[in-house]
């Protein structure tokens, strides 16, 4: 997968503020487009540890995570903390966008 340009950054973040207000709306934004875009579930690795994530959630004080599983455990990790596999899955580039808008 090609790295985006700033502009198609750029774009992908107006995509998912257009209708918000203020941070958290946008955050709001953010947790939407990742959520439809985002194939799921894909495989990664965290510390060394091969996890699936399962799914994207917004939690309160901690933004954006994803829930990874291995076996009976499961353990949300911020999504810009999150490794991704190579390639990575489809629907990544709403994460660049998310790393790009800073929140």
């Amino acid at each position: 997968m090609k790295k985006l340009s700033k502009a198609e950054l750029d774009a992908l973040v107006e995509e998912a503020t257009v209708d918000a207000y203020d941070e958290d709306e946008q955050l709001s934004g953010f947790h939407v487009m990742i959520t439809d875009h985002l194939a799921l579930p894909f495989q990664t690795t965290v510390l060394g540890v091969e996890v699936t994530v399962k799914k994207i959630d917004l939690l309160p004080g901690s933004g954006i995570v994803a829930i990874c599983v291995r076996g009976s455990y499961r353990q949300a990790i911020g999504i810009l903390d999150l490794p991704l596999p190579t390639p990575p899955p489809e629907g990544s580039e709403w994460i660049d966008a998310y790393r790009h808008w800073g929140p």
